[in-house]
């Protein structure tokens, strides 16, 4: 995946993180300034939630071991001093919140774990009644009741973050997936117009091959006529193959258009077109080589989310966000369009800035009475798609 995919994945996880976090903080911080007694111990309350945020965010950035033992060391003895000491159940939160970590981060030792914590829960809990063995209806109703009620907050935030995480990951896995397959359609279609070319040619060479083989000994002026066709026809079936090899096969303008807007939109690119003329006939076909050699840059070596293309009558213009840092790589095939650019008195310009990546081909407008494309106004719906 692409820097800028990269970048993109972590900005959605950072917000997710963000959210999460301080979440987590405020309910944690509530907690500790409504059931702290003394400031002292509001300090000790304040560790287990420092230390249960601080789990989380390693734990989303996949920096937490199998079981944060640590974690769960500091959290569990902050909890077991809240009920000895402070007298407080809302203790349990910190520990809650790193011992659903532990149990996402355990996998095939999931139900181990579990019953660890279980453990850890009822040996608290019996510590309790210990010190207060006059008031175990009121201590299970307290601790029973009111640690677990917030043990379910501190798990249902928890829990989201591992959620939001995975939707983020499936979704940027899921572009991918959607770009890769944009391309290999567009390598079909190339393999598609190099049949249409090649498969018809051979398959009439083969018949005039055979008519040719009947006649040369009982006409072989007629023999030689079919020899000729044969050569003239793989001659120009060379020269089709060469011009589509380089992009050089005739092209419709509005077919390469509307083919570039399926892939960027099979890609999960959204496409804006904007038509400020009619294009010239003459230019017509270079426009839809750039358009069809753009198309296919920006799906191979960008990430882009946007793709803005612009018609006018004398050019097109082409700009994508998700431009990669650094010198342009793989786009050699701009470099040799140029130069079929400036063999038809046009030019195109490859220029990049704050992240976007532009490529514009003009061409001067001819005499009057050259034949322009026909003008149609762009799409009206919301998207402009």
């Amino acid at each position: 995946m692409s820097e800028h995919a990269d970048a993109s994945r972590g900005e959605l996880r950072t917000v997710n993180l963000g959210i999460v976090f301080a979440s987590l903080s405020t309910v944690g911080a509530l907690l500790v300034v409504i059931d702290a007694p003394t400031w002292w111990q509001a300090l000790v309350l304040a560790l287990g939630v420092a230390t249960a945020a601080v789990t989380v965010t390693r734990w989303a950035e996949g920096r937490v071991p199998r079981v944060p033992f640590p974690a769960l060391a500091v959290t569990g003895a902050v909890w077991l001093f809240g009920v000895l000491v402070a007298e407080t159940p809302t203790a349990s939160y910190g520990f809650a919140v790193v011992g659903t970590v532990a149990v996402h981060q355990a996998h095939r030792r999931r139900t181990a774990a579990v019953l660890g914590l279980a453990g850890f829960v009822a040996a608290v809990l019996a510590a309790r009644l210990a010190v207060a063995p006059g008031e175990v209806v009121d201590t299970l109703l307290e601790y029973v009741v009111g640690s677990a009620g917030i043990a379910v907050v501190a798990v249902v935030l928890t829990s989201l973050t591992q959620m939001v995480s995975r939707l983020v990951a499936e979704l940027e896995e899921s572009r991918e997936r959607e770009a890769e397959l944009a391309v290999a359609r567009e390598r079909m279609r190339f393999a598609s117009d190099l049949h249409d070319i090649q498969g018809h040619t051979l398959h009439v060479v083969k018949l005039k091959t055979a008519l040719a083989r009947r006649l040369v000994r009982t006409d072989t002026d007629r023999a030689e006529e079919e020899l000729g066709e044969i050569h003239a026809l793989v001659g120009d079936t060379i020269a089709q193959t060469k011009a589509l090899a380089h992009a050089q096969r005739r092209l419709n303008l509005s077919a390469e258009l509307e083919n570039a807007k399926n892939l960027f939109e099979a890609a999960g690119i959204r496409v804006q077109v904007r038509r400020e003329g009619g294009v010239q006939a003459r230019a017509g076909e270079m426009l839809g080589q750039v358009l069809r050699e753009t198309t296919t840059n920006i799906l191979r070596h960008a990430q882009a989310g946007q793709v803005w293309i612009t018609l006018s009558g004398t050019g097109i213009s082409i700009v994508n966000d998700g431009a990669q840092e650094g010198p342009p790589t793989g786009l050699g095939g701009l470099a040799t369009l140029r130069e079929r650019v400036a063999g038809e008195g046009g030019e195109l310009t490859v220029e990049r800035k704050d992240g976007r990546f532009l490529t514009a081909a003009s061409f001067p407008r001819t005499a009057a009475g050259a034949s322009p494309l026909p003008h149609r106004p762009a799409p009206t719906r919301k998207d402009d798609r």
